[in-house]
């Protein structure tokens, strides 16, 4: 197994970039915006960990949102300061896309009031588009300290739908348990297969589609259109 690995990279810390006494961090070069309140839906993605389909879950539900004719926002809301996924939404056809470097976090593992205080700067820029949709991904799992819980409960008002990509049919109920929500679409390796995605079905009861299979792209469009408001799909 470690031939497979290469070597980690070896950093030596040096010190701070300082001015006049103070340490530069980068939320001194984020611009406050004027508050506002979200007034678009959100199509929310959770998953139940690192790697389990909800960056190429967003990637599908985005393209059919365009497809509808729908200027859509791509966010990241969690995790670490990775920008592959969010220029993932943006090769999907995300008219804008954001995450929480933008708002000056290298990654969520802060503590809880410094992670509200950007999640709020995050949504007032978002706000302030003329955009129709909102896709949020909260990133990991609830129970990693990405602050997870605290980006849903930011989210919570405006939430239209909960999609969960899961990494195996029992996870699902571990998020539902951690999360104290019940996604109303499942997602993800948990169900690639026809047993999955059975398993899925008899311990939840929930919807679940593999989002690696075109054909259920019309299924996928219909639980969208059922979702969010009424006229959103023409």
């Amino acid at each position: 197994a470690m031939l497979m690995q290469p070597d980690f990279m070896r950093l030596v810390y040096t010190g701070h970039v300082m001015r006049q006494g103070q340490k530069i961090k980068m939320r001194d070069f984020v611009d406050e915006v004027p508050k506002k309140t979200l007034g678009m839906p959100v199509v929310l993605m959770v998953g139940t960990s690192m790697a389990c389909g909800k960056t190429t879950t967003g990637r599908v539900i985005i393209h059919e949102l365009k497809q509808a004719g729908r200027t859509v926002v791509g966010a990241k809301f969690t995790g670490a300061g990775r920008y592959r996924d969010a220029l993932t939404f943006g090769d999907a056809g995300a008219d804008y896309i954001f995450d929480f470097v933008d708002v000056g976090l290298p990654s969520t593992v802060v503590p809880e009031e410094d992670f509200r205080n950007a999640t709020r700067t995050l949504l007032n820029r978002i706000a302030h588009l003329d955009a129709d949709v909102l896709v949020a991904e909260v990133g990991a799992s609830p129970l990693e300290p990405y602050n997870g819980a605290a980006a849903i409960a930011a989210l919570n008002d405006h939430i239209c739908c909960a999609v969960l990509s899961a990494s195996d049919p029992y996870s699902v109920v571990g998020a539902h348990e951690a999360f104290g929500m019940v996604p109303d679409l499942v997602t993800g390796t948990a169900i690639s297969t026809d047993a999955g995605i059975a398993l899925v079905k008899k311990l939840t009861g929930v919807q679940s589609l593999n989002i690696m299979n075109p054909d259920i792209l019309p299924e996928l469009r219909d639980f969208l259109k059922e979702k969010l408001p009424l006229g959103f799909f023409n």
